[in-house]
């Protein structure tokens, strides 16, 4: 159930919306339920959203909030998002508390993954 005013959903634009939904099934094995041709949605990846057409893109470098995502196996992670399409944009570095990277999906929206595991 949606708890009072906290967080609970997020949608991003999606230049390519099938690429970018083939992509996070490909990487993450997400499913997906689309709403007419321009809009899909996603639900229990540890927040629900959706992707809707647009030309733009979600970049941290241009404002936009940067969406974490949490592995237990960096590497395997990263190789995972590049085997589906994805973009390394920054390889594996570390940082105060764990390591990350991150990437862009083929809408070209950057995202990161980190971990506290070292490996």
């Amino acid at each position: 159930m949606p708890e009072h005013e906290k967080i609970n959903y997020v949608e991003f634009p999606a230049k390519d919306i099938e690429a970018t939904k083939l992509f996070f099934t490909e990487a993450f094995g997400w499913s997906f339920v689309d709403y007419g041709p321009d809009y899909t949605a996603f639900s229990n990846e540890g927040l629900d959203g959706g992707f809707f057409r647009a030309d733009l893109s979600s970049s941290a470098k241009n404002g936009s909030a940067l969406i974490v995502f949490y592995s237990n196996d960096l590497s395997k992670t990263l190789a995972k998002v590049e085997a589906a399409g994805g973009t390394i944009l920054q390889p594996i570095f570390s940082f105060p508390g764990g390591r990350r990277f991150h990437f862009s999906d083929p809408s070209e929206n950057e995202f990161a993954v980190w971990s506290d595991i070292e490996e």
